[in-house]
C-alpha cells in the first residue's frame, strides 16, 4: 500500500505470502508512477534496501528514501515512519480487515480500497455542516 503524507491511499497491492516485499514493490511502484506522475519521493522501511532504490531512481525517476530503524536499545520515534504505521493501522478499524477472510488477493485489495475510501469520505465531510439548525421567526 502506498499513501500520501496525509495517509490517503494512492495504490494498493495484495500478494501471496510467498512473495517478498521487494519483489512485490516493483509492480506497485510502476502502478503508482503511472497514475501519479507528479510524485517524486517515496519513504520506505529497511525491508526495501538494496537494488530496489537504484532501480526506482533509474527506471521510474523516483527517489526511494529508506527510513532506517535506530540502534538505540530504547524506543525512538523514527522520522516519517509514523506515517507508514498510521496508514497501515487505519484500515484495521474496518471489521472485515481485522482478520484475513478473503481467499482472492483482488478481493482483499478491494476491501482495503473500500475501507480507505470510507476514511477519506469521513475526512472530506465536515460534520459541523450537517447539524440541523432550526430558526423561528417572530410575528411582526
Amino acid at each position: 500500500m502506498i499513501t500520501d503524507c496525509l495517509g490517503l491511499l494512492l495504490v494498493v497491492a495484495v500478494t501471496a505470502a510467498n512473495v517478498g516485499d521487494r519483489e512485490a514493490a516493483v509492480p506497485l511502484l510502476q502502478r503508482v508512477r503511472a497514475s501519479h506522475r507528479s510524485l517524486r519521493l517515496i519513504w520506505a522501511d529497511g525491508g526495501y534496501t538494496g537494488m530496489l532504490t537504484d532501480w526506482t531512481r533509474k527506471k521510474l525517476h523516483l527517489v526511494l528514501e529508506i527510513v532506517k530503524r535506530s540502534d538505540e536499545p530504547r524506543f525512538v520515534v523514527l522520522p516519517r515512519r509514523w506515517v507508514v504505521e498510521r496508514s497501515l493501522s487505519w484500515p484495521m478499524r474496518s471489521r472485515r480487515l481485522v482478520r484475513d477472510y478473503e481467499t482472492l488477493p483482488a478481493t482483499s485489495e478491494s476491501m482495503i480500497s473500500w475501507s480507505m475510501t470510507m476514511l477519506m469520505c469521513r475526512r472530506l465531510v465536515d460534520r459541523r455542516t450537517h447539524t440541523t439548525t432550526t430558526s423561528t421567526s417572530l410575528p411582526a
